[in-house]
């Protein structure tokens, strides 16, 4: 947050923990209108209204943090999409996160902010931040701020380019979002008709008496595919 400010950006700070999110899990477009949770309301607000996301995540199993995604989920893509964001992760182990965030780089990129390519991994945190955030004794603080610098700087050339098209009279014309069903995502597949599928039998070969090998002996290996007749529809 501090190094955001530094730099001149406006930083809100969104703790899923803040939030009591129902349950079971009911996302924010379940809702009617008129009784939506005025939380999500206001939270739907926040990100709508953002140019960017940096999204910070500890690493479950292999995976980003659940409460993370659980609030993301309560959002439609159409309120993320068209933004950059920045996969920030950390750990108490030596990998500061890194297999999380191959997980969070394709959960993102579905919500339609796509991530950076700079990432932010902290490794052994418990050991680089104090519980007020600061850099311990320990740590150069100055060249973990050159380390986030990179991923900030990538963020807002983006949120910049993004936010100058949104304005603009081109930008009004972005794609539009599915709105009636996640089968609109399908490529257009057409299965083949049933009288051009075809079918296979097989045959056993036969058995030399001096075939000593037990592989040859074996019923599988002695049976071998022929060619499949094809199935014509009837003329009408």
């Amino acid at each position: 947050m501090a190094k955001l400010e530094e730099s001149g950006h406006e930083a809100v700070l969104i703790d899923p923990l803040d939030y009591d999110l129902s349950a079971p899990f009911k996302p924010l477009f379940s809702y009617a209108q008129r009784n939506a949770p005025q939380d999500l309301l206001n939270l739907a607000q926040e990100i709508e209204s953002a140019d960017g996301y940096v999204m910070v995540s500890p690493e479950y199993n292999h995976s980003m943090s659940p409460a993370l995604a659980n609030l993301l989920n309560h959002f439609g893509s159409s309120l993320y999409s068209y933004k950059p964001s920045v996969i920030a992760t950390y750990s108490a182990g030596q990998w500061g996160g890194v297999r999380a965030a191959v997980n969070m780089r394709t959960f993102l990129s579905e919500l339609g902010c796509l991530p950076v390519s700079a990432m932010i991994h902290v490794p052994r945190a418990q050991d680089v931040l104090d519980e007020d955030g600061s850099y311990t004794e320990t740590q150069d603080a100055q060249k973990w701020s050159g380390y986030l610098e990179r991923a900030f700087e990538q963020l807002a050339w983006w949120a910049n380019a993004a936010k100058r098209y949104h304005e603009s009279e081109e930008g009004e014309k972005r794609p539009g979002a599915f709105t009636r069903s996640p089968s609109q995502r399908n490529a257009p597949f057409r299965s083949a008709p049933r009288h051009h599928r075809c079918v296979g039998h097989v045959r056993p070969r036969p058995v030399h008496p001096g075939d000593a090998s037990p592989r040859r002996r074996d019923p599988a290996y002695r049976c071998r595919r022929l060619p499949a007749p094809l199935l014509h529809a009837p003329a009408p």
